[in-house]
């Protein structure tokens, strides 16, 4: 259970630190939320859109922006009180709790719905299927992550294991499996938007199919916070996830064309074009959550993907781990306007 002993020694380092119960606010009134991202993509867009469409400012919030580079990073962050809020898939939060933490981190909204990589082939396959995997090598990922356990889960529902069918390559670090790809590392690669539709627009590759579309609904990628600072912090928590559910709302209602030069700043150095194709992508397979709260059924499923993956020592209930009272709050707020 490496995944596991991990978070649990990151939690108690955490707790020897002098943990700040309240986000900063400024002269102003303005309060500022320290917020880790897992990763820089445009499957989060309404995230960005929430800052660019002036969102979080309309709630006096202001968003202070740090990559994690992994979910165990945030939540090292998150627990140590380097960050208010922490965004990356919740099953880190699960970890804690099911290691016997006294403080567990909250699941207060969810973002994404489903995974959102695609398979990139070095071949264009236009009828590819999951069987086509067979002998081949694919980097997935690392290891106890969300998105290696879930194309685990999808390849073993399509009668595929690790090992035995295939390999599953854990050993290249989340950031460099493109580069490596490229280099000549397997036989496809998963990765996210705009990445995979940049790589094949440049010839380097071909998208042949969408994990979250073969894995169905789970919860991805969520906004977690320690509870001690939630207690503090209410008002602002609603503000934030109020800002974030009109950004959904937004993009879900909006040409891909129009959403697409408010993220030009947060993607510096990819097209226009690309990240407004990579919207219409992400939207076309629903991949955000109109209410950013969690189902117990989606809970459930990411506890069988994380279970298929020998990565769970017992199964959690959706109320131990999540607070779905501020996302439906705001929910109703929003769109009874």
């Amino acid at each position: 259970m490496n995944v596991i002993k991990k978070i649990l020694s990151i939690t108690l380092t955490a707790c020897l630190a002098i943990l700040p119960l309240s986000a900063c606010k400024t002269d102003t009134g303005v309060t500022k939320i320290r917020l880790n991202e897992v990763t820089h993509s445009v499957f989060y867009a309404p995230m960005y859109l929430a800052e660019a469409l002036g969102y979080f400012e309309e709630e006096n919030i202001e968003i202070e922006l740090t990559n994690g580079g992994g979910a165990d990073n945030v939540m090292a962050a998150v627990l140590s009180g380097d960050a208010d809020i922490g965004f990356c898939g919740p099953e880190a939060a699960l970890y804690v709790l099911v290691g016997g933490s006294t403080d567990v981190p909250t699941v207060i909204g969810q973002l994404t719905k489903r995974d959102g990589s695609f398979l990139v082939s070095r071949k264009a396959e236009p009828n590819f299927k999951w069987e086509d995997l067979k002998g081949k090598e694919i980097l997935a990922g690392r290891k106890g992550g969300v998105p290696a356990m879930t194309f685990e889960y999808v390849l073993n529902n399509n009668h595929l294991q690790d090992g035995v069918d295939l390999t599953l390559n854990y050993d290249v670090a989340f950031n460099l499996m493109v580069s490596a790809f490229e280099a000549g590392t397997a036989d496809y690669c998963t990765m996210f938007d705009p990445t995979a539709y940049e790589y094949e627009a440049a010839g380097k590759g071909y998208v042949v199919a969408s994990v979250g579309e073969a894995s169905g609904e789970v919860p991805y990628t969520c906004y977690i916070a320690k509870q001690s600072w939630l207690n503090k912090n209410k008002t602002v928590t609603e503000g934030f996830l109020r800002a974030v559910t009109k950004a959904v709302k937004y993009v879900n209602e909006t040409p891909s064309a129009t959403v697409a030069p408010y993220l030009t700043s947060y993607f510096e150095g990819v097209s226009q074009d690309s990240i407004a194709a990579s919207v219409e992508r992400y939207r076309a397979i629903d991949a955000w959550r109109t209410e950013l709260s969690m189902t117990e059924d989606s809970f459930n499923r990411l506890q069988d993907i994380i279970e298929n993956a020998g990565e769970l020592t017992r199964r959690a209930t959706l109320d131990e781990l999540v607070d779905n009272s501020y996302a439906k709050k705001v929910y109703d707020e929003v769109y009874k306007n």
